[in-house]
């Protein structure tokens, strides 16, 4: 079995908890997840198997899309519902349309963000939430990350009340908190906030549209038909620069043989896909550190000892 199930993730579960299921459902251990969703978010979750797990980290460096929801009014310690309240300011003013559309703009193109103290990031070799459970605060490192579009999803003119709450879309780089972006759009607007709810409507090329429910799959493998649904370990690398290949040096490819530079690459300073002319992939090159003129392997996805 091999390719890319395009998994609705449930509330509820950890990323590795799905994992986990798939490999039951499924009777393959070869089973990876394609970076980790918090357990209160659903959405688009794809999942590699067999020879596509060797893919899974092009489909994690991938752009992201979400919608989510800001409660403004008070913050948490884990930065999203979940969490115990940290600060408390009630909206004591009429906030406009307006002053929620300059906020998402300014936080538009590249934008620092600090990850949460709940977060996998390691400081130290250690996982920040395993500081936090300890009540141990440590200094996190900033990091730079993109959003492509920030969008407003209400369509109220006027937000008022004790507390406010309102729905955004995003379409973001790889490494993007939107629980952190979630705070940063309250703190903009002047009240401590944090994010409510929260889906991921696309990962890479895959979308909800192209998701199915652990019931789905349950029903398909029981048919004996989860094979006919899985996206081809290709659809992964749709986005990234390639290299068409005849059989001469397809062969050598499988071998993990080095490449001349084509001149229409020769400006991509990432991976580059080797592939077939009828479209397989089969292998992932990029430059050579020492070779300027040479593209080294990085990864063999298919030869013929597998």
């Amino acid at each position: 079995m091999e390719g890319i199930l395009p998994l609705y993730k449930p509330a509820g579960l950890t990323s590795h908890d799905c994992v986990f299921k798939l490999r039951k459902i499924l009777k393959t251990k070869k089973v990876g997840h394609t970076g980790t969703l918090d357990p209160d978010v659903t959405g688009v979750l794809p999942i590699c198997i067999g020879k596509a797990t060797k893919v899974a980290e092009y489909i994690t460096d991938a752009g992201k899309a979400y919608e989510g929801e800001v409660t403004l009014g008070f913050s948490t310690t884990t930065e999203d519902a979940s969490g115990e309240i940290v600060e408390k300011k009630n909206v004591d003013r009429v906030i406009h349309r307006e002053d929620i559309s300059k906020v998402l703009e300014a936080l538009t193109g590249e934008i620092e963000q600090t990850p949460p103290m709940f977060s996998a990031v390691k400081v130290g070799g250690i996982r920040l939430y395993e500081y936090a459970r300890k009540g141990i605060e440590v200094e996190r490192p900033t990091r730079k990350v993109m959003i492509y579009s920030n969008e407003l999803l209400d369509d109220r003119t006027e937000f008022s009340g004790e507390t406010i709450s309102f729905r955004f879309r995003v379409h973001c780089s790889k490494g993007t908190y939107i629980r952190t972006l979630a705070v940063m759009i309250g703190e903009a607007l002047g009240y401590p906030a944090h994010m409510s709810f929260l889906t991921r409507i696309q990962s890479a090329s895959f979308s909800l549209n192209d998701c199915f429910t652990f019931s789905e799959i349950e029903t398909l493998a029981a048919e004996g038909k989860i094979e006919s649904v899985l996206k081809p370990l290709e659809t992964a690398l749709s986005h990234l620069p390639k290299l068409i290949i005849n059989d001469k040096v397809a062969e050598k490819v499988k071998n993990g043989a080095l490449l001349s530079i084509p001149e229409h690459l020769k400006n991509c300073n990432g991976p580059i896909i080797a592939e077939t002319d009828n479209g397989i992939a089969l292998a992932i090159y990029a430059k050579h550190p020492n070779k300027p003129d040479l593209l080294k392997p990085l990864k063999v996805l298919r030869n013929d000892q597998e």
